[in-house]
């Protein structure tokens, strides 16, 4: 072949659009290059009219995500009846042919397990809690219970991947990536999207945290979360290594910034914009983030309020304290993960330590954004991918060895805060909760809630890739009109 034919041939697509005019990613590159996204570059929240139509009732949302799945059954949902047919098989008109996990494959004839733990009546509201969660009884009046929420995805991976980012299979953008590209930030020194991850201590069921659980898909990669780590350095490749000056970085930033600009020019591709913003980011988070992880300041009542885990780094009860402080600084989607609900075979064992470690923390936070003001405008999120079966798992004779399976269709998640009606119970499940009886509440529904307390109109928050316009809630999904105020 000829050099011009070889020169041709070897010309890839980005290249071709990169160097087509002035660049097929120029119209992406105009938002980029503001630090707001689709918000104006002024430092306050402003989306286009056609996609922020609503009053927002909150500026950030702290989402509290359980892995693993926490059981319905034993903590929120009281059923009576449960205890009445405790050792008997499940009625088969309830599992009407239904999917279950591997574990369970066929439920008919599975026999039915009572509550662990006794339920009692909280607050002015009269909310049902089980002892398991004595904290968060306590806040009963100030939160609001869904007992109807309903998924499709039987398994974890799944399960987290379409509560996040409304797809069961990874690659799209999730719920924070999303609130990123369409909010942008309130703070340039921290990011508008940070994931913090734990797990009980001794665990046997906890759950990996795969990076698509706060992945930004097909949306520029300056909108993925930024996961903070359980160390000194609680962001990777951040310090200085030994014998780096910050002057010095500062120039080595300032040049490979211009070469940057000069490909960017190029080319006109988004992901050069990306990388010259996350590099300032990275510069700014050096002196940010050791301020941010540095509690010494904080009052010992403060402290109490989360519980003695608070004192001890990569606990779930540091990252809702760190969650809080992070709120404070303009964070606007903080995502905490704590693994260790699944208990498939530790019902009398794990449960108990692991409602430990995230019950107080949990009703602390709330507290803590209670007395500085801040819960008005913060929603609370705390709920996991699905719920547990009202049937056993195990034998019935082998107490310590008591489990639930994976259960889509009805459990129960909480919401606090952010415009959200506190002091009720919403929907419900049925007299054993199995099946969802009244208000159903599925997970597009659930986003497009959350959406709507920001002020954003979910049908209208789109991004075009592969020639569709995608959105959180995919072509599904309804605001939730009775769980807002």
């Amino acid at each position: 072949m000829s050099p011009l034919k070889d020169h041709h041939l070897s010309i890839n697509r980005r290249h071709f659009f990169g160097k087509s005019a002035t660049g097929i990613g120029t119209a992406a590159l105009a938002t980029l290059l503001g630090r707001d996204g689709l918000a104006a570059g002024t430092g306050k929240q402003k989306l286009p009219s056609f996609i922020r139509q609503i009053a927002p009732k909150a500026k950030r949302v702290i989402y509290l995500f359980q892995n693993g799945a926490p059981t319905h059954c034993d903590l929120f949902d009281y059923k009576p009846q449960l205890q009445k047919l405790h050792n008997t098989p499940v009625p088969e008109s309830y599992v009407g042919g239904k999917r279950f996990s591997t574990m369970t494959g066929n439920a008919n004839g599975k026999l039915l397990l009572a509550p662990v733990e006794p339920f009692n009546q909280y607050g002015q509201s009269g909310a049902w809690v089980s002892d398991f969660m004595p904290h968060t009884a306590k806040i009963s009046d100030k939160v609001c219970f869904v007992k109807s929420m309903h998924t499709e995805a039987v398994n974890h991976a799944p399960a987290i991947s379409f509560f996040m980012s409304g797809a069961q299979l990874p690659g799209r953008p999730t719920m924070g990536a999303w609130l990123s590209y369409g909010l942008g930030t309130m703070n340039d020194n921290l990011p508008s999207f940070v994931v913090m991850t734990s797990v009980s201590k001794g665990t046997t069921c906890g759950q990996i945290f795969y990076d698509f659980y706060w992945g930004s898909g097909f949306l520029p990669t300056r909108h993925q979360g930024v996961k903070f780590r359980p160390a000194t350095d609680p962001v990777l490749y951040l310090s200085n290594p030994n014998g780096m000056s910050r002057p010095l970085r500062r120039e080595l930033l300032d040049d490979l910034g211009r070469l940057n600009e000069l490909k960017l020019k190029e080319f006109g591709d988004p992901e050069i914009a990306t990388r010259i913003a996350q590099y300032e980011m990275a510069y700014r988070m050096q002196t940010s983030v050791p301020e941010l992880a540095d509690i010494s300041n904080e009052p010992k009542e403060i402290l109490d309020l989360y519980g003695p885990g608070v004192n001890e780094s990569g606990t779930f009860a540091r990252n809702c304290l760190l969650a809080r402080r992070l709120a404070e600084r303009g964070t606007q989607f903080i995502q905490l993960m704590h693994a260790g609900w699944d208990q498939h075979r530790s019902l009398t064992t794990e449960l108990y330590t692991q409602c430990k470690d995230t019950d107080q923390p949990s009703a602390g936070l709330v507290r803590d954004l209670e007395q500085r003001g801040m819960l008005d405008e913060t929603l609370v999120i705390w709920g996991g991918e699905f719920g547990r079966t009202p049937f056993l798992q195990g034998n019935m004779k082998d107490r310590r060895g008591w489990g639930r399976d994976h259960h889509p269709y009805a459990f129960t998640i909480w919401m606090a805060g952010g415009g959200i009606k506190v002091g009720q119970t919403y929907g419900a499940s049925d007299d054993i909760g199995f099946n969802v009886a009244k208000d159903h509440v599925h997970v597009h529904d659930f986003q497009a809630t959350v959406l709507n307390q920001l002020g954003i109109d979910h049908e209208q928050l789109t991004f075009k890739f592969q020639g569709r316009h995608f959105r959180l809630t995919d072509v599904h999904g309804k605001v939730v009109k009775d769980l807002v105020s």
